[in-house]
């Protein structure tokens, strides 16, 4: 029986010609043990179904037992994946690239499990691939994961057409596995990442507030919400800001300081974030002060449609419109109306958020 070819490839110099031959083995169908922080992992293309055979008849893997698919992006989730949840996103914001692996709905049906590695020469070898990796441990069913190529080989010799040797995983400990496609969420292996930790992250919620120029209005309802949780002595809810339109690293106006800190809330130090997918993707509930920035969202992120409102709708105000105004180059009695708004619909969210 032939050997597996070697190719090694030094961890600082991850654009390596071995890389590009890894990569194009695994694009034409072929195996390739691949090292990633976790363990070394025998990488398939999910395009080739004859490579994919090959694959569970060597390592002797159930047909039924779901092979994970490695990514080198967090912005390609949503071409597998349907129904993301906010947790997903959060998860992958606090440990991607990392050991961690995602169950999420799959975008044809079923299941699918997702990881972004944090290893240069993984995310180098799936990107030139330009195919989806399908990558399990590289050991038989029921032997333990390698560590390092030697012990990979140790079975797989011969079995697979090429591997690529960068020495020791970084973590040496497989990823942990959770499965966000049912609710309440399973964690279906606790190793890299332990369960408190992924716990922490998942239990914590995150409002967004949205305005334009992220300088008044969502300012406003930043300071006085994270004030009032403050009161309540609650530490399980995040509070961010953001605008449409925003002059990123702007501070607030002065008349937005002067009334805040009337209130006992200090904004010297705010400084304008533009309005993007991934805060909105990890946001649990996303309040806009206008239709306009309700359709700027929506318009960023159509999944989100569940998670927004009009902040206004929480104030319980006889109003015909739900639009909180513009202060900006009003007078500061403008401003202190503005507040008095949004402070009515904050009290309400801190109840029942």
């Amino acid at each position: 029986m032939p050997q597996t070819k070697i190719l090694e490839v030094n961890l600082l110099d991850p654009n390596h010609k071995n890389v590009l031959e890894a990569a194009d083995t695994i694009a034409k169908g072929g195996l390739v043990i691949i090292p990633t922080e976790t363990v070394y992992g025998i990488a398939v293309s999910m395009l080739e179904k004859e490579a994919i055979n090959r694959l569970y008849k060597i390592k002797n893997r159930p047909k039924d037992k779901q092979l994970s698919l490695l990514i080198d992006k967090k912005e390609i989730v949503e071409n597998f994946a349907r129904n993301v949840p906010v947790a997903a996103y959060r998860l992958m914001d606090k440990f991607w690239p990392g050991p961690l692996t995602l169950v999420l709905e799959a975008k044809d049906g079923g299941t699918i499990a997702l990881r972004m590695p944090a290893h240069a020469i993984a995310l180098s070898i799936i990107s030139v691939a330009g195919v989806p990796v399908l990558c399990p441990s590289a050991n038989l069913s029921g032997k333990p994961a390698p560590k390092e190529l030697k012990e990979a080989l140790l079975d797989l010799n011969g079995l697979v057409d090429s591997a690529v040797d960068s020495g020791p995983c970084p973590v040496g400990q497989e990823s942990t596995v959770v499965d966000l496609s049912v609710k309440p969420m399973r964690i279906l292996r606790e190793a890299a990442i332990s369960t408190a930790e992924i716990e922490k992250v998942v239990g914590k919620k995150r409002v967004l507030f949205v305005c334009t120029g992220n300088s008044c209005r969502s300012v406003m309802a930043q300071g006085l919400l994270k004030k009032k949780l403050k009161d309540l002595r609650r530490s399980d809810v995040e509070v961010l800001s953001a605008g449409i339109m925003s002059v990123v690293g702007m501070s607030a106006t002065a008349n937005t300081k002067e009334v805040l800190q009337k209130q006992g809330v200090d904004v010297s130090d705010h400084r304008a974030v533009q309005l993007t997918k991934e805060l909105i993707d990890e946001s649990d509930i996303v309040l806009v002060m206008e239709k306009i920035h309700e359709e700027r969202v929506l318009n960023i992120a159509p999944e989100a449609k569940n998670r927004v409102f009009l902040l206004k709708e929480f104030a319980k105000i006889n109003d015909s419109s739900l639009d909180i105004r513009d202060p900006i180059g009003s007078s500061i009695d403008f401003y202190e109306d503005t507040l008095d708004i949004i402070k009515a619909a904050v009290e309400r969210v801190a109840e029942i958020i």
